[in-house]
């Protein structure tokens, strides 16, 4: 028998594969279960139009996440940092400054966590912050530190 995954089934296959299996293995395991459904013609039908409509909503993603990054890719942030004697700095400006400091200046929410921020920035100048927007497109964040 002919079976679609709604699932990954271990050993099996994964969510949205058709697979063929013994009679006895469908009804009694995998289709009470709800792991998998009978692979007739309508239900295979529904299955393309599913997989047809999820690559159209990735490929959206993507494009917004393209647009975002060109977007954002000419402007910039400033964030003040207090600094002592010979412009030594006191702390940081960390990923939950720069968030917030987008928010304010530019009204663009960005999440914090998305920002790779491989140590805190310690000292004043002007830095390029990657932001993860997509898992294929990163964008990349002027922040200019300023004495304050």
């Amino acid at each position: 028998m002919k079976v679609i995954l709604i699932q990954d089934v271990k050993s099996l296959g994964k969510k949205g594969q058709t697979v063929e299996v013994n009679n006895g293995y469908a009804r009694n395991y995998l289709i009470p279960r709800k792991l998998g459904i009978e692979a007739t013609a309508a239900n295979v039908n529904d299955l393309k139009l599913k997989k047809a409509n999820e690559a159209k909503k990735a490929q959206e993603l993507l494009e917004s996440a393209q647009k975002f990054a060109e977007d954002v890719k000419d402007k910039a942030i400033t964030v003040t940092m207090r600094t002592g004697e010979g412009g030594r700095a006191f702390g940081s400006v960390s990923t939950k400054e720069i968030a917030s400091a987008f928010d304010k200046q530019l009204g663009i929410e960005i999440d914090k966590k998305k920002l790779q921020l491989e140590e805190p920035i310690r000292a004043l100048g002007v830095y390029k912050v990657p932001y993860k927007v997509h898992p294929k497109v990163t964008a990349e964040l002027t922040v200019k530190v300023t004495e304050g």
